[in-house]
C-alpha cells in the first residue's frame, strides 16, 4: 500500500516566519486554498480508501479541501498523534527572536536533530514525536492492508519530516539532509507490512503553479 503524506497549506505565521507548533494555529492564507485545489487535482486519478489528518485546524481544513477536489468519497479521520511538534516557549515566536533567545535549540532543531534538547523550551524531542506518530501510522496500515490501498495523511512540516525519516530508517543525525517539506507538498511511502517503508517520492511540488519562497518550507 502507499501512504501519501501532505503538509498543510501555508498560514499567516508561516509567512511571517513564526513557529506554530501544536499549540499555535494561525489562519491559512488565501493563496493556500488554491494550492489545496492543485493538490487535489494532482491526486485525482489516484483512488484513496481513507484520509487521516491532524485535528489542528490548518491540517484539518487542508485535508477537507484536498478531499473535496479528489471527486471521490473518502472518509476522514482525525488523529491527535499526527499533531505538530509541541514547541513550548518557541510557539508564536519569530524565528529571529528564537535565534536571539534560544540559538542552540534553534540550530539543533533545524540542522542537528541528534543535539536537540527540548527541556529548555518545554517542548517535545524528536524521539517523543516519532514515538507518538509511528503507532498511528501502523494503525493506519493495519486498517488498510490491501496491497492496492492508497491512504492520505495530512499533517505538519516538522513532524512529517521527522516521522517519514524515522519510518524509512534514516539515522536521527541525518533527518534534515533531504531538506524540508513545502506547504501542500506530497511525499509518498510504500509498505507491505507496516514495519518497513520505502520512499517513493519526497516533497513533490511539481503541480504547484506559485513560485516557491523561503517561508514555504520548514
Amino acid at each position: 500500500m502507499k501512504l501519501y503524506f501532505i503538509r498543510h497549506g501555508k498560514t499567516q505565521w508561516n509567512l511571517e516566519g513564526r513557529f506554530q507548533g501544536a499549540g499555535g494555529d494561525s489562519p491559512l492564507l488565501d493563496e493556500s486554498y488554491q494550492q489545496m485545489i492543485q493538490v487535489g487535482q494532482f491526486l485525482r486519478q489516484t483512488p484513496f480508501v481513507h484520509a487521516y489528518a491532524s485535528p489542528i485546524k490548518r491540517a484539518r481544513i487542508t485535508a477537507q479541501r484536498v478531499i473535496k477536489e479528489l471527486h471521490q468519497s473518502v472518509p476522514l479521520t482525525l488523529l491527535n498523534r499526527l499533531e505538530e511538534f509541541h514547541l513550548g516557549k518557541m510557539e508564536g515566536m519569530a524565528f529571529s527572536a528564537v535565534k536571539d533567545q534560544y540559538p542552540a535549540e534553534l540550530d539543533a532543531f533545524r540542522n542537528h536533530p541528534e543535539r536537540y534538547d527540548a527541556r529548555t523550551i518545554g517542548g517535545e524531542t524528536f524521539a517523543e514525536v516519532t514515538a507518538r506518530m509511528t503507532p498511528a501510522i501502523r494503525q493506519i496500515v493495519a486498517a488498510h492492508n490491501h496491497p492496492t490501498d492508497n491512504v492520505l495523511v495530512v499533517s505538519h512540516g516538522a513532524a512529517l519530516n521527522a516521522e517519514i525519516n524515522a519510518l524509512i530508517g534514516t539515522p536521527l543525525a541525518d533527518y534534515r539532509k533531504r531538506g524540508g517539506l513545502r506547504n501542500t507538498s506530497v511525499t509518498v511511502l510504500e509498505t507491505t507490512d507496516g514495519q518497513s517503508f520505502k520512499l517513493i517520492d519526497w516533497n513533490d511540488t511539481s503541480f504547484l503553479t506559485a513560485t516557491a519562497t523561503p517561508t514555504d518550507t520548514i
